[in-house]
């Protein structure tokens, strides 16, 4: 019998355009603010599919464009940089869908590829995340209805909006921090900067008027079109420093802090920030006044997007350095720098695959939440996976297997008589493992992140035909419920501090990525569950002793429930988060 089909998610948008030569600039390549525009359209249909009433762009998540759409007479190969190409008549598809709601704002998920339609070759461009927000009449906010995920994939990505959302409400606290730890001498002072040029020469002041074509449905400026000029000016302030014609990268976070309307004034302001040896950023803003008169302005969006320059092989050129004016400038070129080593560290923790993250990461301050994402996040996909087969049940504990890929992942979950928000609370603190873990011997409280985040050294005792104990540098992340029907999670993933290294009287251990997540069933019952993705060096032990290891498991887990049944009433660990 055929399988039934997988569920249409009902706010799911597909859009496909026809790259005409309106749509291209001087290199034949299709216009980023051009697909800027679609992509944002696309986004607010979706939205609005699940609202059922007007949204309006709140901000549009990092993008990084893997591929530029040019025509194929580009370049000899039809390719740049070993990039795919695409001309003038051949078509863009767009797929946006909301991943989740929450009060009145929705994450909508895009994704843009490219269609050859010569030889029926479909290649990707990039994937965007945009948060909307639902209005009623008079510009009021709409509670949303929740968004109920039916896939795998949609799980997944309900899951980690979360974990998102999170990120981008701390970013401007993440980069201040690096600010304060980082030193305070520029570049210049600490290279020849003698042939730097002057950042006032890139500076670009443009001014637009606001007419009907430019306006959405609602009368408001539309999104999309106010993010193609913010581009077209950065691209200019971009080529004033190289004179020549620079390629954008990426683009850091547009937000949206208030709308504009038709008849609106629009001043949109771009400067080179600070320029690397391959690359340059661009700080963009938007600014809009009512009357020719006007005074004052009404700052409406910013974002800061990245640009190379590519020479005849398609490889980034040199570029030159930037001397900061005093004072503003300064404090700007040393925000780039430090954005850079975030949006490097961000790129490379959060847009790994499971399998190609490496166990241990350094952590420091300008990845701390970009691992702590990747940690909770990593469990969430890991939870929401489909295909658990039940492999052992004892009494009241489950355990169930998960073969995918390199890894071969445990599940093992039980119902406990104890409050899920007591047992998050006890499960959270790894000082206290030892007391139901035998396989934990100590852990010691190295780092406080932060309220949800924590750093232990942890002692395990030693493995079969070991002459050592193990020794684990783990970072704990706990999440608390976003909405009604979220677990509480508590996430484990090795880390690397340089004030722990792999010492000679232990074994360093390492762990992936493991956790608990824990459902409340009632006010006084939880489901509690523990997960473990084991390393590829430990399957050769677990498929010789399945039945040991999951005996030994079970045993564990109902110490578990010992320990959160003695311990649930416990007046001192009721006070205690962590």
């Amino acid at each position: 019998m055929a399988s039934p089909p997988a569920a249409h998610n009902p706010t799911e948008v597909q859009m496909s355009q026809l790259v005409l030569p309106c749509h291209t600039n001087h290199r034949g390549e299709l216009s980023t603010g051009q697909l800027l525009k679609w992509i944002d359209t696309a986004a607010c249909l979706s939205a609005e599919r699940h609202a059922g009433c007007p949204c309006v762009t709140a901000s549009m998540d990092d993008i990084y464009f893997e591929h530029t759409i040019s025509q194929p007479s580009a370049s000899p190969a039809g390719q740049r940089d070993g990039r795919s190409t695409l001309g003038v008549g051949q078509v863009v598809n767009i797929k946006a869908k909301v991943n989740r709601a929450f009060n009145s704002s929705m994450e909508v998920g895009i994704q843009v590829s490219y269609e050859d339609l010569c030889s029926g070759k479909h290649c990707s461009i990039c994937k965007a995340y945009a948060t909307f927000v639902a209005q009623g009449p008079l510009g009021s906010k709409v509670r949303l209805e929740p968004l109920i995920p039916q896939t795998e994939e949609e799980k997944i990505e309900y899951s980690i909006a979360a974990e998102r959302r999170r990120m981008r409400l701390v970013h401007k606290d993440t980069l201040k921090d690096l600010l304060t730890s980082s030193p305070q001498e520029t570049e210049l002072e600490t290279r020849d900067g003698s042939g730097a040029v002057p950042a006032e020469r890139t500076r670009v002041e443009s001014v637009e008027l606001v007419l009907p074509p430019h306006a959405n449905h609602q009368g408001n400026t539309f999104g999309g079109q106010i993010m193609a000029w913010m581009e077209n000016v950065a691209t200019i302030a971009a080529s004033r420093l190289c004179h020549a014609h620079p390629t954008l990268r990426a683009i850091e976070m547009f937000h949206f802090r208030g709308p504009s309307q038709v008849g609106d004034r629009l001043v949109l302001k771009a400067i080179v920030n600070n320029a690397f040896k391959n690359s340059m950023e661009v700080g963009v803003s938007a600014e809009a006044y009512g009357q020719e008169m006007s005074v004052s302005r009404r700052h409406i969006n910013s974002a800061f997007m990245t640009f190379v320059v590519l020479d005849q092989q398609g490889q980034p050129r040199t570029l030159p350095m930037v001397a900061p004016e005093p004072g503003d400038g300064e404090r700007r070129y040393r925000e780039a720098s430090a954005r850079k080593k975030i949006r490097l560290d961000r790129k490379y923790v959060v847009s790994c695959k499971q399998t190609e993250v490496p166990l241990s990461v350094p952590w420091d301050q300008s990845n701390k939440v970009y691992l702590s994402y990747n940690n909770v996040s990593a469990l969430k996909m890991l939870v929401a996976k489909a295909n658990w087969a039940l492999a052992r049940e004892k009494e009241k504990v489950r355990m169930y297997t998960l073969e995918e890929d390199k890894f071969l992942s445990f599940r093992i979950e039980m119902s406990v008589c104890i409050p899920a928000s007591r047992a998050f609370s006890l499960l959270s603190n790894l000082r206290r493992r030892h007391e139901w873990d035998s396989h934990y011997v100590s852990a010691e409280l190295v780092q406080k992140v932060d309220d949800d985040d924590m750093i232990y050294h942890v002692v395990s005792q030693k493995l079969r035909n070991e002459s050592k104990p193990q020794d684990f540098v783990i970072l704990a992340s706990r999440r608390k419920p976003c909405s009604k029907g979220d677990p509480y999670v508590v996430a484990f993933r090795s880390v690397t501090l340089p004030t722990h290294p792999a010492r000679a009287e232990f074994t360093r251990g390492e762990t992936l990525c493991s956790g608990f997540c824990i459902w409340p069933e009632s006010q006084e019952m939880s489901k509690v569950a523990y997960y473990n993705q084991a390393m590829p060096g430990y399957l050769t032990y677990v498929t010789t002793n399945v039945a040991g290891l999951s005996s030994d498991i079970c045993s564990t887990f109902e110490a578990c429930e010992k320990f959160l049944l003695k311990n649930k009433e416990d007046l001192i660990s009721r006070l205690q988060d962590f």
